[in-house]
């Protein structure tokens, strides 16, 4: 079955279930394509965490005809760029190439993504990448406290989870654990793939027929419980140079009508560098070098969040003035020269971030996942120039209140030391700021 979206867009879904979308821009040679498997952390058992990651990482190292330095090399030798990432609800890989190179680049995914071997020996490599990974990321504590305030907020539920795993989860994981992961989780039905450059959609279609057409396997995916945010403190020594600290709340999943008003309340806050905490803090006080709020969504959740980094000496004054204009947002009507100048500056960033094939081919599977639809970027600009300040000023006084915030920090911290002290009688003294 063929649909179209738009003169440029078109959907089609093969037999076996699998959705093909691909996106048409004359005025490129390349092409961009992506397989997005309809699995990632979250569907993954407490024991078994990281093992998506894993996997993701095993799709490079050989299948029954071509070795990983064969499946370089042949990707090196169309000029293509190939890689994959795993998140919390996919896993996915994809690939740059001109346009002519696409049916090399399509013979090549798909013998990974089906035929891949997990050859014990490679199993037992790649297992010393990974745990050297999780450790590269230990030793990354801005990113680090990121994971801790999602399991601080989230804990007990599968999002609050690491993608990576831990060292003790990747060790116990066996060639037969990720083959019988495979077989489960790797679904038709479940994996979207989709195309954006210069590509002919009926073309595209027929090379994956070809080489996935006969591609099945695997079971629904367990339902899932949103997940219920919990209000709590998390502090981690570590002998670092900065604090790292995480503020914040829950969020909107993906696709929720208020995204627009949520993503315009970031903006004021934290987005950018004129943004009310980066501002207040960086420029006016050169208490950090990085302020800066984000959105994170998903399915059944999201999360609003703002991370800085400061020395330990300014930490507590940090979390003190961020606390004092979360106060400010929620009790204060915003200027509607404030909304303005945030709504033009998310339509610039949005015209700016879907100018490659990358980026469109992205846009469409994640339309396609979380919509069921295409979101066109008429719609999106509609969206967003609808956001009026009195919606963002209600959403800073729902979600941003005293008893909705969860808060995680890392740093050089000691048994009784001064700084965590005052980090903690701050936070306990948030209701009343």
């Amino acid at each position: 079955m063929v649909t179209s979206t738009s003169d440029a867009i078109r959907k089609s879904r093969l037999p076996s279930g699998l959705t093909v979308i691909t996106e048409r821009m004359p005025q490129v040679r390349t092409a961009a394509m992506g397989i997005w498997i309809g699995t990632g952390s979250r569907y993954e058992n407490p024991a078994a965490a990281g093992i998506s990651h894993f996997m993701e990482h095993m799709l490079f190292k050989g299948t029954a005809s071509r070795s990983a330095l064969d499946i370089a090399q042949t990707i090196d030798g169309i000029g293509g760029q190939i890689n994959a990432f795993t998140d919390k609800e996919h896993t996915t890989l994809y690939v740059r190439v001109m346009s002519d190179h696409l049916p090399v680049a399509v013979e090549v995914m798909s013998d990974m993504l089906l035929r891949s071997t997990c050859d014990p020996d490679a199993v037992e490599k790649e297992r010393q990448v990974i745990t050297e990974e999780i450790k590269t990321y230990e030793d990354s504590p801005d990113e680090l406290v990121q994971d801790l305030f999602m399991n601080t907020i989230w804990n007990g539920h599968p999002l609050g989870r690491p993608v990576l795993g831990t060292a003790e989860t990747v060790g116990a994981m066996r060639r037969e654990h990720l083959r019988a992961y495979v077989e489960e989780r790797y679904r038709s039905a479940s994996t979207i793939i989709t195309a954006a450059g210069d590509v002919e959609h009926d073309a595209v279609v027929d090379l994956l027929d070809r080489y996935l057409g006969q591609w099945t396997g695997g079971a629904d995916p367990p339902p899932f419980e949103p997940p219920a945010p919990q209000p709590d403190l998390s502090v981690r020594s570590k002998e670092t140079e900065q604090v790292h600290l995480c503020l914040g709340v829950r969020g909107l999943p993906q696709g929720h009508q208020d995204r627009y008003v949520m993503a315009t309340l970031d903006h004021v806050l934290g987005g950018g560098m004129s943004s009310r905490l980066f501002q207040e803090i960086r420029e006016r006080r050169g208490l950090v070098y990085t302020i800066a709020s984000y959105v994170t969504a998903y399915r059944e959740g999201g999360l609003f969040i703002i991370y800085a980094g400061m020395s330990p000496e300014a930490a507590p004054e940090v979390l003190r003035l961020t606390l004092l204009e979360l106060s400010r947002i929620r009790g204060e009507p915003m200027p509607e020269e404030e909304i303005r100048r945030a709504r033009e500056s998310l339509k610039g960033s949005l015209m700016l971030s879907l100018e490659s094939t990358g980026s469109r081919m992205s846009n469409l599977a994640r339309s396609e996942i979380y919509f069921g639809r295409q979101i066109s970027l008429d719609e999106i600009v509609a969206g967003g120039e609808a956001v009026e300040g009195q919606a963002v000023h209600r959403m800073a006084a729902q979600l941003l209140a005293p008893q909705n915030l969860a808060m995680a920090a890392i740093g050089p911290f000691r048994n009784g030391d001064a700084v965590e002290r005052q980090l903690r009688g701050i936070w306990e003294k948030r209701f009343s700021m």
